[in-house]
């Protein structure tokens, strides 16, 4: 299985910012630890702070399925949501926080109607929980 980890704007800056939010470990000892339990399978991840890439992103993924975590685009970026559905490929939402225990603005997803399902709350184990979620 070929799975697509896919991280947004601001993700680069995990490790650094907001530690009580996101922990203290960078996204890349966190991409390390997701390949390290999905050993049998093939991971590629991607991070950008640029909406278009994404977009760009996900319509060239060629994968069995893509775990997203678009950071605040979540919250406003049609484009990312019309990339999704413009694909074949299904895509979980992830978030390491609880969004909806957050600010206000964090409780509505516009990408969440057009994804196979959201995995929140569990911190770097959201990723691994959401690629798990393409073997059942």
């Amino acid at each position: 299985m070929k799975l697509l980890f896919i991280n947004g704007v601001n993700l680069n800056m995990t490790g650094t910012r907001e530690k009580g939010v996101y922990g203290s470990q960078s996204l890349e000892q966190i991409n390390k630890e997701i390949a390290g339990h999905f050993k049998n399978d093939e991971c590629e991840f991607f991070q950008s702070n640029i909406e278009g890439e994404i977009c760009a992103k996900i319509q060239s993924a060629q994968c069995d399925g893509i775990i997203l975590n678009a950071g605040a685009y979540t919250h406003y970026s049609i484009a990312i949501r019309d990339a999704i559905s413009s694909v074949k490929i299904p895509v979980v939402e992830v978030h390491m926080s609880n969004v909806h225990a957050r600010e206000d603005f964090r409780h509505v997803s516009v990408l969440s109607a057009v994804c196979k399902g959201v995995v929140l709350g569990f911190g770097k184990n959201s990723y691994i929980l959401a690629g798990e979620s393409f073997k059942l």
